[in-house]
């Protein structure tokens, strides 16, 4: 499993967060798109006490782009190549849209730009209410926590259920919750299978809680730009918090553990009776792997010597510690656990694959 930060770092920075970001509710006639010299995009908004202006993350352009129709091929073309043209473009479609905007802006820079029926589940409330919850179970530690550009991840692990795999290769309980402020996945809970011999983690495909940020339109007495507050719907999110509470406590079940765990084990009974390069090669065409993650993947399965659906899921979770990316190592977690809940039909084609 990937490192991440320590549990005070997180909690620092969902500190500082608190006091340099801010929600606004604009209408697009409001909104103007310029690109700087560098190649720099800005968004200036006209707020109550004048124009106020912001830059723009990468993840807030594309979603700009994809609000506005805009490929985003085509938007990156202008912007490096034709910036007045690309302000055009923008500006031309924000002021022809009656549509209103949830920009999510943290530091100063647009961060997120959402439909103004996004429902703000964040980060800072999510730890406030799920932390006390996870220190009051017995034994339970963090294993790995993270703040990204895009999510927050709580990965935690309960010595006390333990599953012995084989002789020597035990496996631990645990959970995941994460979480994205800016429209790039649900708030979710699910169950974590980790590995002592290899302290790998497999996050399990399930569906336990995914709560989407989709809810009502946000109120607005005016025309004008809203500050949105945080008290909005902070009753609806006391009942949702209490739910969180329930479903850890079913996540990091002995039954929930169990199950997980018979699924892993029976991948050991699948031989990859093929060539595990052309394994690899069906798994990464399956999945969308790059060649350097094809690489590390095969590297990983032909290191451990086990060349059964076992040998193969723990090549793949084993490879997440060396992804940088911390987003796209727990996607290497999450593919652990899609693979053990493959179909016999499905294995064939990974395990035979000539």
């Amino acid at each position: 499993m990937r490192i991440g930060r320590s549990l005070v770092d997180l909690a620092n920075e969902l500190e500082r967060q608190l006091d340099t970001k801010k929600d606004l509710v604009v209408p697009s006639p409001l909104v103007r798109h310029s690109t700087t010299e560098a190649g720099g995009t800005t968004l200036v908004i006209e707020e109550a006490a004048g124009p106020a202006v912001y830059g723009v993350t990468t993840l807030a352009r594309r979603q700009l782009a994809d609000k506005l129709g805009i490929p985003y091929a085509y938007f990156e073309r202008m912007r490096e190549g034709q910036p007045e043209l690309l302000d055009r473009n923008v500006n031309t479609w924000l002021q022809s849209e009656p549509d209103r905007r949830l920009l999510r802006t943290l530091d100063g820079q647009v961060r997120a730009v959402l439909s103004d029926r996004y429902r703000r589940l964040d980060n800072y409330d999510l730890a406030t209410h799920v932390l006390p919850i996870l220190r009051g179970l017995p034994g339970l530690s963090f294993e790995s926590v993270e703040l990204t550009e895009t999510r927050m991840y709580l990965k935690c692990i309960t010595p006390q259920l333990k599953f012995e795999m084989a002789p020597g290769d035990v496996v631990q309980a645990g959970l995941v919750i994460s979480n994205s402020e800016v429209g790039q996945g649900t708030l979710s809970v699910q169950p974590l299978l980790f590995r002592l011999v290899c302290r790998n983690g497999l996050i399990v495909a399930d569906r336990a809680l995914r709560k989407t940020h989709v809810g009502r339109a946000l109120s607005q007495e005016d025309d004008g730009v809203t500050v949105y507050q945080d008290d909005t719907l902070q009753a609806d999110d006391k009942a949702f918090f209490l739910k969180v509470r329930d479903v850890v406590q079913a996540t990091v079940s002995e039954v929930t553990f169990r199950q997980s765990a018979a699924k892993m084990q029976r991948t050991m009974g699948i031989r990859l009776t093929g060539d595990p390069v052309q394994s690899v090669e069906v798994l990464a065409q399956r999945y969308t792997l790059n060649d350097a993650e094809r690489s590390g993947v095969l590297r990983h399965l032909v290191a451990g010597g086990d060349l059964s659906g076992y040998g193969l899921v723990n090549a793949v979770t084993h490879f997440s510690q060396e992804v940088e990316d911390y987003d796209r190592a727990t996607e290497f977690e999450a593919l652990g656990g899609k693979l053990i809940e493959l179909s016999e039909r499905d294995w064939k084609g990974l395990a035979e694959a000539a």
